[in-house]
């Protein structure tokens, strides 16, 4: 059974002015993820900023998380690091906390081979019993989880169940979902592959976009389950304008922008990121506007 399908939502982690975690913030936000329809939360990924959370406060924002959703909808809580006892640790926190799941990135930096990959991930997952979903971002983390590494994972510990797709390769996607025969639940971790992604079987989406409009989002999936794949796709297409301009710099400065700018109030970066530079806040502006959105 799959940890969720359809739209869950990478959710940033709001900061008070002074750069602390907002806890209030959080709650705020949840809440709306919640009532606009949102499938799972995921917690402290790339978009929760989760590079520059100390281990307490990332433990603290998901202990936070979970008891606020308070098994409403699924949460799966980022605890991957390029050291596995690191991830080890807070994979079995954030089950403690209760999470449904965790979100484990491939070791950054490392490079590990496809045998250490393996290794790392069974480690992990034999350290908890919840599920784990891979992550596989090569742009980010300089390695590339291969098609047979993930299927070969899935089928041989029982607690692997799917990845978060994030490589917008879709020939490498395609292989995956041909070996995998089903054993494979694959998430897009692009918005603007959700719907390709769902034709060759996904699951759904991990999705920045979600932030600022978890309604359309997890009506995009839920349109294409429902058989109306016109009106799924229809609203891909009606989300790239304002999913260019959502990554026009780097994830998640635009995101915490947007919602600022739709007076969600979810504070400041964490250096090294930095706030958006004006004339691309622009063009997020005018994108936002022409989507409806504050």
């Amino acid at each position: 059974m799959s940890v969720f399908e359809g739209a869950g939502v990478a959710l940033v982690t709001p900061m008070k002015p002074n750069g602390e975690v907002n806890y209030e913030k959080l709650e705020e936000i949840l809440e709306e993820q919640i009532a606009g329809g949102t499938d799972a939360i995921i917690a402290c990924g790339t978009t929760g900023e989760a590079s520059t959370l100390t281990h307490e406060e990332h433990l603290d924002v998901i202990r936070h998380t979970c008891k606020t959703v308070a098994g409403r909808i699924p949460v799966i809580a980022g605890t991957g690091s390029n050291c596995t006892e690191t991830a080890i640790y807070l994979s079995k926190e954030a089950e403690q906390a209760g999470a449904d799941g965790v979100l484990v990135v491939s070791p950054y930096y490392n490079k590990a081979t496809q045998k250490g990959l393996t290794a790392h991930f069974t480690a992990i997952a034999n350290a908890i019993t919840i599920p784990v979903i891979l992550y596989n971002i090569p742009g980010r983390t300089g390695v590339n989880i291969q098609p047979q590494t993930i299927v070969d994972l899935c089928r041989n510990v029982e607690n692997i169940v799917g990845v978060k797709e994030a490589s917008g390769n879709f020939s490498e996607i395609a292989s995956l979902m041909s070996l995998a025969e089903g054993c494979v639940d694959v998430y897009s971790g692009n918005d603007n592959q959700i719907v390709p992604l769902l034709s060759l079987g996904g699951k759904g989406v991990i999705s920045v976009l979600s932030n600022v409009a978890p309604r359309k989002v997890h009506d995009i999936c839920a349109s294409y389950f429902a058989g109306d794949v016109k009106r799924s796709m229809e609203l891909q297409l009606q989300a790239i304008p304002l999913i260019n301009e959502l990554f026009r710099e780097v994830n998640p400065i635009p995101v915490k922008a947007a919602m600022n700018l739709m007076g969600k109030e979810v504070g400041p970066l964490r250096m090294p990121l930095t706030e958006m530079e004006p004339e691309n806040q622009k063009l997020l502006k005018k994108a936002m506007e022409a989507y409806q959105l504050g």
